[in-house]
């Protein structure tokens, strides 16, 4: 799975200490949630959104605990489909963990935060970013080493695309019919 992170400059939420608003916003920063300016997405208000009690009702509220989806369809009221949708979502910022369900003897998968702890999940999100911005540099330093090797040398335009052309009769027929 891909690793995936929006990043937009703000403000740290520091000020705010209702941890609704707060986690709400978090999780749009991230790209989790979608952006909405009136607090709402296409479920209706974001705190009741599936995707929003995922995090809070489940993963936040037991952090340690590993999760079944089965638990999550029923605790959610919603599908397995939905639910692995939303852990894909979670596990492409890296947040979530897989932890083997041997206890149960059924060899399900469980998902859980990342370290059980949401700010040592993150530290391991922030060295994925980390990494993917050096990678990133490198690319950058390639293409300029490359622009400089070109030196005064225009770069390439792209062949034209064929353009159809009409015929001088066709054209004077349809002026003299006006």
């Amino acid at each position: 799975m891909p690793f995936e992170l929006s990043l937009r400059y703000s403000t740290p939420l520091t000020p705010i200490n209702d941890v609704e608003e707060v986690l709400r916003e978090f999780l749009r920063l991230v790209g989790y949630l979608p952006e909405g300016e009136d607090g709402r997405g296409s479920e209706g208000p974001i705190e009741k959104s599936l995707a929003y009690r995922l995090v809070r009702d489940c993963f936040l509220r037991d952090p340690s605990r590993a999760w079944y989806v089965e638990e999550l369809t029923a605790v959610l009221k919603t599908s397995k489909p939905t639910v692995y949708r939303h852990i894909n979502k979670l596990k492409s910022l890296d947040l979530l963990e897989e932890v083997g369900g041997v206890a149960d003897g059924k060899g399900r998968k469980g998902y859980r935060l990342r370290y059980g702890n949401l700010a040592r999940a993150w530290d391991f999100t922030e060295a994925n970013a980390q990494n993917a911005l050096r990678r990133y540099r490198e690319t950058v330093n390639h293409l300029q080493e490359l622009v400089e090797k070109m030196g005064t040398a225009p770069l390439p335009t792209p062949a034209p695309t064929a353009t159809p052309k009409i015929s001088p009769a066709p054209r004077a027929a349809r002026a003299a019919s006006r």
